[in-house]
């Protein structure tokens, strides 16, 4: 896959080469007019040696953004505080989506400065979308099964066809466009110049937040069923019997999570089969009595706790395509201001404003909501998203403290490679295949067998299904991103 088919992979030049990192002293230079700076007369430096200077701090956000990502994901069933809200309210955890969405919309702003060919950059902006989004498919909706079955087949009747991969690639693809064909030919000398500019492009993040409000808000969700898988065996006769249960909802402009717009959309369009089948409102104290985390449904349950719901999904991602936007500006106000102060305060601006507007829609009735992707929570994230790329800005770029960040930008500088073969589960997978005479014996071991229960401790049984595990209340499966 192309390196530079979205902001988890790089930020930088079409080519292959990847340019230096900023030495101290030096002025960044996210895309000059020519490959190197100009040099005076009887200079005798080389071009080799001239190349523009790589945004280091860019690349450390995107690498802390990666290890964020990967520890809420693995330790948040252990602390569930760093884990997603259940459902309203945000934790460190909902802060990782909307950064990767906003480190996209920067470095599209980089990437696509110049497109002297838009039919052709739309083409190659198209595939790697594609590209990214097929890759999604196969990690996530459903080829690979998982290493706690040790099975890896294809079930077309239940993929997910949508996902955190599918979701950056849905944003770069529409951040591209607005970049390549939205934006005007007006060179930037003021302020006013500057909103000139990308008046358009704002325009339409602003069309795509009134959508969204509309539609969650003014669509009638009726009353809607769903499928159940129920076990009632015995120890000569196990029979699994799928049965049916009924939402009551018919109204409009719920945000909760039986009968919101948003999940009405997908089951509509995508199929209920399709959608993630272990959503995060499972840990509200409606659907678990170990709230905020997994665990046993309380008495009196309602039905809802066992339906699905996708947190990737259609109405959500299109909400989630404006942190892309977001992300655009603060790459704009990089590439047209030259100082580190006029960067530095513009981007603080812009973080103050947005953060503001997310509380102040919160208090007119629009709670934050990760699942839902709510407008108020896209402002909120931009904002805190803004303000952490402002403080590494500073640290990185300005007073040049690499040395100790220097392991986040590597993993920012190779951040695919990473979510794919760690977040994704893909390299303990391939490790959990290598076992001695029982899948038990697994050279990847994250529980002691002596803390499994004993009805599954038995020679030769599958490692412990997500059930069992959620039902314990211990290590539940991560949620998505």
């Amino acid at each position: 896959m192309d390196a530079t088919v979205v902001a988890v992979a790089s930020d930088g030049d079409e080519g292959d080469d990847r340019r230096h990192l900023l030495e101290t002293g030096s002025e960044i230079l996210p895309y000059p007019e020519s490959p190197w700076r100009p040099q005076p007369p009887g200079a005798d430096a080389k071009p080799e040696q001239q190349k523009p200077q790589r945004v280091a701090s860019l690349d450390v956000f995107r690498g802390l953004t990666v290890a964020m990502m990967i520890l809420v994901d693995d330790a948040g069933g252990a602390w569930p505080g760093i884990n997603h809200a259940p459902w309203f309210g945000v934790t460190v955890a909902d802060f990782v989506m909307p950064a990767f969405l906003f480190i996209i919309g920067v470095s599209a702003a980089l990437v696509f400065k110049k497109t002297p060919n838009k039919i052709a950059t739309s083409k190659k902006a198209a595939c790697r979308a594609i590209k990214l989004f097929i890759l999604g498919v196969i990690l996530q909706g459903g080829y690979i099964h998982g290493r706690h079955k040790l099975t890896y087949v294809i079930d077309l009747d239940h993929i997910r066809w949508l996902g955190v991969l599918q979701r950056i690639a849905i944003g770069y693809f529409l951040a591209a466009i607005s970049e390549i064909w939205l934006v005007n030919n007006t060179s930037v000398d003021s302020p006013v110049s500057f909103v000139k500019k990308y008046f358009v492009e704002w325009i339409m993040a602003i069309v795509i937040s009134a959508l969204y409000i509309g539609l969650v808000f003014g669509l009638y969700v009726p009353n809607w069923e769903f499928k159940v898988q129920t076990s009632s065996s015995t120890f000569s006769n196990p029979t699994n019997d799928i049965g049916f249960k009924t939402i009551q909802c018919g109204l409009r402009g719920s945000l909760g999570p039986p009968c919101n717009a948003v999940g009405f959309v997908d089951r509509v369009l995508l199929g209920e089969s399709h959608l993630y089948k272990n959503p995060v409102y499972k840990r509200t104290k409606e659907c678990s009595i170990n709230s905020p985390d997994y665990g046993p449904l309380p008495p009196n349950a309602p039905n809802w706790c066992l339906a699905p719901f996708d947190p990737e999904g259609l109405l959500s991602t299109l909400m989630a395509a404006v942190s892309c936007f977001v992300g655009l500006h603060f790459g704009h106000v990089l590439i047209h201001c030259k100082t580190h102060s006029q960067r530095m305060m513009s981007w603080l601006l812009a973080s103050t404003v947005l953060t503001v507007s997310g509380f102040l829609l919160q208090l007119l009735g629009m709670p934050f909501s990760k699942p839902l992707y709510t407008v108020s929570y896209m402002l909120l994230a931009g904002g805190v998203s803004g303000f952490l790329l402002l403080l590494l800005y500073c640290i990185v770029d300005v007073i040049h403290i690499k040395k100790p960040l220097i392991l986040f930008q590597w993993l920012g500088m190779n951040a695919l490679i990473v979510y794919v073969l760690a977040a994704c589960e893909l390299f303990p997978t391939f490790i959990q295949g290598f076992y001695w005479r029982s899948p038990e014996n697994n050279l990847w071991m994250p529980r002691s067998l002596c803390s499994r229960p004993s009805s599954i401790r038995n020679v030769g049984a599958p490692w412990p299904s997500s059930s069992w595990r959620s039902s314990s209340g211990a290590w539940p499966p991560a949620s998505s991103t």
